[in-house]
């Protein structure tokens, strides 16, 4: 009430009607029981350039809990995915990637919800009783059971992810799109979350994962429970877990860094050498690209033929057999270039790929007194690194394609010769991995970092290294 309007005597109230005065209480309650702001469905896809159909849209995963019972011998796996995220929009649905297993139920903040199915995007309808906690800015939990024979996935270049079966276990992996063939979740690098995986296998086999060991495991009823934590954010497709008969070890570095190595028997003998080093290439590129930006680090070593190609798994880099230290240099390298400055999507891969690379040439170049510069030349005299843009892939089945690599390495020599200066240059990349450490980024963030730091204008070198659709002068 307006106290300086105070309420005479003679004033009457007008008469409602009980019908008038039911409305306007459910009017008035509407917003506290959730009826008030209608929500809307989640996007089915982030519209990334390369792959539309990842991600999705309306909400942020802040956490992966994953309890999994994996038989792979009858080649099963069962699953309870727990998923804490926040709502960006006021959402009455929302979608979760996953790839061929079955979805036996799901809830949302602990009620029933409708589960509805189209390929690899499930949609999840919440009870109408939980609605109010799906508005914007909120937190909610949805938890996920499912279960089956895990699928492996064929890319666009042929190569092949997700589940892949060895000789006595198996390996997941996930880039690009492999993690839906294991868990469902928000299947894009731009979503990150912590993680959490409990993993039960038989007995005398082991689970790896990313981040650190969480307790030791236990045995019972013949099978064994292995739990990981992965507390920095990570992209999905850097999530990993590697099942089989491994040697492992265990240490802490300086820094107090856990140092965790998982090791196929068959791949022991060969692979000592460069396993043991892998605290020194971290403290090394550690020097060069800013403080190692995880608590965990180590190796998967996996036998021949596991999988066609290493991946940098986030904290555990995973090798199908013996890694050589070239692998090895490469692989960590994308702790700092990949994993900890994710990029925004699958077009500004180059920025893994070119600054891992690199790493490859500055440690010949200090490791065997091979100059960047040869390295540069070398890979300037391949045509193969010429078939398109770095930063402009063609297309899907392109984002792995020799320029990726070898051409985005180039454009990273030119920026060093442009700053004509190691000590800067050395600080402006550990000032990059700094200022988007655990988190996403674009190659325009790139360049306009490169540009604010050096206080140069720099667009020659962009158009002819980056986009560029022919061969520039070497030194151009």
């Amino acid at each position: 009430m307006d106290h300086r309007h105070p309420v005479r005597g003679t004033a009457r109230t007008p008469r409602r009607s009980g019908r008038a005065f039911l409305l306007l209480a459910l009017a008035l309650l509407a917003p506290a029981c959730g009826g008030g702001v209608e929500g809307k469905p989640g996007a089915s896809g982030v519209r990334d350039p390369y792959f539309p159909k990842l991600g999705n849209g309306g909400y942020d995963v802040t956490h992966y809990g994953l309890a999994l019972d994996v038989d792979p011998g009858a080649h099963r796996l069962r699953g309870t995915a727990t998923i804490t995220a926040r709502a960006t929009q006021d959402l009455s649905s929302f979608n979760l990637d996953l790839a061929g297993l079955t979805v036996t139920s799901a809830t949302v903040e602990g009620r029933p919800a409708a589960v509805n199915r189209a390929g690899d995007e499930l949609t999840l309808r919440p009870d109408i009783e939980v609605q109010d906690r799906l508005r914007r800015g909120r937190t909610f939990r949805t938890v996920v059971h499912y279960s089956g024979s895990p699928k492996t996935i064929t890319d666009p270049d042929d190569s092949e992810e997700g589940w892949l079966r060895t000789a006595d276990g198996a390996v997941a992996l996930g880039e690009p799109t492999g993690s839906m063939a294991w868990f469902p979740g928000n299947n894009h690098p731009s979503d990150k979350a912590s993680y959490d995986l409990s993993v039960t296998v038989p007995q005398g086999l082991t689970a790896v994962s990313n981040g650190e060991p969480a307790g030791t495991p236990r045995t019972a009823g013949g099978r064994t429970t292995y739990r990981w934590h992965t507390p920095a954010p990570m992209a999905s497709y850097l999530a990993t877990l590697a099942v089989g008969r491994f040697g492992t070890k265990k240490s802490t570095m300086a820094g107090g860094i856990t140092v965790f190595t998982a090791v196929d028997p068959e791949s022991a003998e060969a692979s000592a050498r460069t396993v043991s080093r892998v605290p020194e290439v971290v403290k090394w590129e550690a020097a060069h690209f800013g403080p190692y930006p995880f608590s965990a680090t180590g190796a998967i070593v996996g036998r021949k033929g596991d999988a066609g190609y290493a991946l940098e798994t986030q904290n555990r880099p995973f090798f199908p057999g013996p890694p050589s230290i070239g692998l090895l240099v490469h692989e960590m390298a994308h702790q700092w270039f990949g994993d900890s400055v994710t990029p925004a999507s699958w077009q500004d891969m180059w920025l893994n790929e070119g600054l891992a690379t690199y790493a490859e040439w500055l440690w010949e170049e200090e490791k065997a007194d091979t100059p960047a510069r040869e390295s540069f030349d070398a890979a300037y005299k391949d045509d193969a690194n010429w078939a398109f843009p770095p930063a402009d892939p063609p297309g899907p089945s392109n984002i792995s394609d020799p320029p990726v690599y070898g051409r985005g390495a180039m454009a990273i020599h030119r920026i060093r010769a442009a700053v004509d200066d190691d000590k800067k240059f050395f600080a402006l990349l550990a000032g990059w991995t700094k200022a988007h450490r655990h988190g996403n980024a674009t190659t325009a963030d790139f360049t306009a970092y490169v540009e604010k730091t050096t206080g140069r204008d720099l667009t020659e070198l962009w158009k002819k290294w980056l986009y560029g659709r022919s061969r520039p002068a070497a030194n151009g």
